[in-house]
């Protein structure tokens, strides 16, 4: 998959394209790739409570570790727009995959709390590098059917998250150790750096796409303006709202199922899986956003997903409705809308600028994301479990709606 085999029609910037024969193995690479970043991560979160037993960590120190990963992923987000100012896409997607793999197997040699922290935020750190330049490679590169090509991305995200877990566990279980999950994923990860290297060509990582035909979903009047323009403002505290919304039950959510409901710990964690397979909502979420108007998608999954977050607290307390009602809330946050905002950013710059306001996107969306299970907790403590749930997961998604009407979905003019 070289550099040289690209289609003889001219590209819209100029630059040759891959044919598709090159181009969707590369992109089925990428994407593969991206599902072992996503088992690394979701991995962490099932572990520690073997973790915290061994070293002696408290359930707080615990939480703290699947944090710092988290607010490392968002730290990162916008040095790694900048690099992409500096490097090729292809190569801060390569140091991100080998900082993070480094640091996940570092994880495993971990002597205490303090050293693990590190490894767990500087793998955070690579796993941003690699998912802001994958983001604006394939976003830039499929620019026409953009929201499709980062529903791809999301369903990679969901997969991962449901794999990583599964097979840590059945790791675990034959192997006896919690390290045995991180060395594998570890070194997966090192040997898509390899991979990547090898097979997907510049033609394809660097590509700088530009729409040549009239569109009807949404488009940016104002893409001239710059990055910080008012519709990247505007998504950008959206995606920060649904961090916190997405993030800050998630953590605490098995909890009120079997503290307050009296669901087993079985019951809790199916209901509770169901969240991450929402993601693989994701291709349809962009499929329907290359088509419509993304700003009424995004208007309407923030009114969905607020009545979702309402019932999950206030709603049914039976297995059943709660395993439906935990599917919906990731299909709507992790599908709908972190897909829409995602591209919708991307396509409020000019294309020299995707780089950047995806890193934007990761750090709006991420570090406020890190931090959303303790305002949650803090909630539960102060206004019980129904409160918590209405204040954080019913009346900001209401709040994110209002930012939206400022966003300028109208135009539909040729970029």
């Amino acid at each position: 998959m070289g550099d040289d085999a690209v289609d003889s029609g001219a590209a819209v910037t100029g630059r040759a394209r891959l044919t598709r024969a090159v181009a969707l193995p590369s992109f089925g690479l990428l994407v593969a790739s991206y599902v072992v970043n996503s088992m690394d991560r979701q991995v962490f979160p099932a572990l520690v409570p073997h973790i915290g037993g061994e070293y002696g960590f408290t359930p707080g120190q615990g939480d703290l570790l699947v944090a710092l990963c988290t607010v490392g992923i968002g730290a990162a987000g916008i040095p790694a727009g900048f690099l992409l100012d500096r490097f090729s896409r292809k190569a801060v997607m390569l140091a991100g995959i080998l900082i993070y793999s480094v640091f996940t197997l570092l994880t495993t040699m971990s002597l205490g709390l303090f050293d693990m922290s590190v490894y767990r935020a500087l793998s955070g750190v690579g796993e941003s590098l690699q998912g802001t330049a994958l983001f604006a490679a394939v976003g830039a590169y499929f620019f026409a059917r953009r929201a499709l090509a980062v529903g791809g991305l999301n369903f990679a995200y969901g997969l991962g998250g449901l794999l990583g877990p599964l097979a840590g566990a059945g790791m675990d279980g034959a192997t006896g150790t919690w390290r045995s999950a991180l060395w594998v994923y570890g070194l997966l990860g090192l040997g898509f750096v390899v991979l990547i290297a090898a097979l997907v060509g510049k033609v394809f990582t660097e590509h700088v796409g530009r729409d040549r035909r009239p569109v009807r979903v949404y488009e940016p009047g104002h893409a001239q303006d710059g990055l910080l323009n008012r519709n990247v403002v505007m998504l950008a505290s959206v995606a920060m709202v649904v961090g916190v919304t997405m993030y800050g039950y998630i953590g605490l959510y098995p909890t009120y199922l079997q503290e307050k409901l009296g669901f087993t710990a079985g019951q809790a964690g199916l209901a509770a899986g169901m969240f991450g397979l929402g993601a693989l909502a994701g291709p349809v979420a962009g499929w329907l956003g290359d088509r419509f108007d993304q700003r009424t998608i995004m208007i309407a999954a923030l009114i969905a997903g607020s009545a979702v977050g309402y019932l999950l607290f206030n709603g049914p307390t039976t297995v059943g409705p709660q395993v439906v009602l935990s599917f919906a809330e990731g299909a709507i946050a992790s599908g709908f809308l972190f897909v829409n905002i995602y591209s919708a950013m991307q396509r409020s710059v000019r294309p020299d600028l995707i780089g950047r306001v995806s890193g934007v996107y990761m750090a709006s969306f991420f570090v406020p994301a890190g931090l959303a299970g303790y305002l949650f907790s803090a909630l539960v403590d102060s206004t019980g479990w129904s409160g918590a749930g209405f204040l954080q997961l019913t009346l900001l998604p209401l709040i994110a709606l209002m930012a939206l009407l400022f966003v300028d979905g109208a135009s539909a003019a040729p970029r």
